[in-house]
């Protein structure tokens, strides 16, 4: 059974890609992506030296601010803050440099659905920008679960409106470590069927949830190839 999307769009394709950096002058690094009327802005000042309260001196430290488009923020945003922190701690080589904080800003443009994954794409390609040692590059996506059962990728507002449920996911790009030059090397771990982040909303069996898994990690080869593409040094005409 096909599912009939608004956009006109098959349940598996996803809205057109846009990423950018180096988009603001002040930040260390920058990025902005797009996921269709989705857009997210993130900035990336530091590493400063110390760390925040509570933090481990010996590990970088890592500081996520999240702005909405409008009004302030409030409980969702706050997970969102946290769901992010903790997928840049999973791909961050925190040893690198130990007692400092990296504070990364997001920026809600516009929202059209998928805001989380489009974020974790934005914070990505904008570490990258800032230099920040990586273990390796992340990919988000969102896959929804309609009442029909049926999953569909990156719904827009008004699909995630009607979703029954839907997953938040986050795939490792390649087991490549993205490092500066000169810095320690750091033994990878196998990378193929792993996952780094993984947050579900609403009720979902077992089985959609792995139907979930099954089409977001065949999705992400995509959208690593698109990351790659736009993460490779520009060059002046």
């Amino acid at each position: 059974m096909e599912v009939d999307r608004i956009d006109g769009r098959t349940p598996n394709q996803l809205r057109p890609l846009a990423c950018s950096r180096n988009v603001l002058n002040r930040a260390h690094g920058s990025a902005s992506w797009s996921q269709g009327d989705t857009k997210v802005l993130a900035a990336v000042y530091g590493p400063k030296a110390g760390t925040k309260k509570n933090e481990s001196p010996e590990k970088a430290c890592i500081e996520v601010i999240w702005k909405p488009k409008t009004g302030q923020i409030g409980k969702m945003e706050k997970e969102y803050e946290m769901i992010l922190k903790r997928t840049l701690q999973s791909i961050t080589l925190l040893n690198v440099n130990p007692n400092t904080t990296t504070s990364l800003i997001i920026q809600v443009v516009h929202d059209d659905g998928a805001l989380l994954p489009c974020a974790i794409n934005a914070a990505c390609a904008a570490f990258v920008d800032a230099g920040i040692p990586l273990k390796h590059l992340a990919v988000a996506i969102c896959c929804g679960l309609v009442e029909s059962g049926y999953v569909i990728l990156d719904p827009t507002k008004l699909e995630e409106q009607k979703m029954k449920a839907f997953a938040y996911l986050v795939f490792p790009n390649s087991a490549l470590s993205v490092r500066p030059e000169g810095s320690a090397e750091v033994k990878d771990e196998p990378l193929e069927h792993g996952i780094i982040t993984s947050v579900t909303q609403g009720a979902m069996a077992v089985d959609d949830y792995f139907h979930c898994l099954e089409r977001g990690r065949a999705t992400s080869e995509k959208m690593s190839a698109f990351l790659r593409r736009s993460l490779q040094p520009q060059i002046p005409s």
